[in-house]
């Protein structure tokens, strides 16, 4: 964590910046993605994503996916594990010294054991959250693993846990923001590229249309923070065409892939999209 002012934007270097798809589940209905939605309208599929900052030798990866069994057990189709989606960028997981888990649902901190060097960085609220008594609930705890969160607790005894309490700037061009309200201690990412700040709003919405309409993803916490924080991302972002959701499809043709051989696999969020928010928020 930086102990000084942050840099000016003039002296910070850029961040390349991508998504990585992993996984996908479709035959959803309006109402599994909105929730306020016409239960007989047809829906939007979810992809899965993590996502890679990468800056010459420093290297952050944003979640870590889920695998096989959470896919099995959740009727989700698993395309590539997280740690082969990286190593098409060349990254080896095994050597990823820091990763940011945005919250610990199943599909955002899976695969701890998969980065057996990260220091891993995660809010307290979220912590606290997940391991306390609103688990006790058997709702409340239906977006987590409990596995997962075995495999956190064993991270936080071998001392590989980094807690933040809100707004935090780990490296020059690299935030964190608070943006609970979808779980408690939601994280989104802001990340200094050549297009500019890039806000990788995670869960914080789904789908560009949560955001657009006001209108939730239905497994949330806090349905009025969750509704603010659109606020706050659009405080962080210069502009809506710089917020990244969490789960849109929509992502792998709004930006351009990495290279042909990615195609619908991976894209760069540090280049200009190729569609507006506007239009992909229909």
């Amino acid at each position: 964590m930086a102990d000084s002012a942050p840099a000016p934007e003039t002296e910070i270097a850029p961040f390349e910046l991508y998504a990585l798809r992993y996984a996908t589940h479709g035959g959803r209905k309006a109402k599994d993605n909105f929730l306020y939605a016409d239960p007989h309208e047809s829906g939007a599929d979810l992809d899965y994503f993590i996502w890679l900052a990468r800056r010459g030798e420093e290297v952050f990866v944003i979640d870590t996916g889920f695998g096989q069994e959470a896919a099995d057990a959740r009727g989700r189709t698993l395309l590539r594990r997280p740690v082969d989606a990286l190593a098409l960028l060349g990254v080896d997981a095994s050597a990823v010294a820091q990763v940011v888990l945005t919250h610990l649902h199943y599909d955002h901190a899976g695969t701890l054991s998969d980065f057996p060097k990260a220091r891993f960085h995660l809010q307290v609220d979220e912590a606290g959250h997940a391991t306390g008594p609103c688990m006790c609930d058997a709702k409340a705890r239906a977006p987590f693993d409990v596995e997962n969160i075995v495999a956190y607790i064993r991270s936080l005894y071998d001392g590989r846990i980094e807690f933040h309490r809100g707004d935090v700037e780990l490296a020059s061009g690299l935030w964190l923001h608070a943006v609970p309200g979808h779980s408690a201690g939601l994280q989104a990412v802001r990340v200094f590229t050549e297009r500019g700040w890039v806000v990788l709003a995670s869960d914080a919405t789904h789908f560009y249309a949560n955001m657009e309409r006001r209108n939730p993803f239905p497994v949330l916490y806090d349905e009025a923070a969750l509704i603010r924080g659109y606020s706050r991302l659009l405080e962080l972002a210069p502009s809506p065409n710089h917020i990244v959701p969490g789960h849109d499809p929509a992502v792998m043709r709004a930006y351009p892939a990495s290279s042909t051989a990615l195609e619908g696999i991976v894209v760069r969020l540090d280049a200009e999209p190729l569609l507006s928010w506007e239009a992909l928020a229909r």
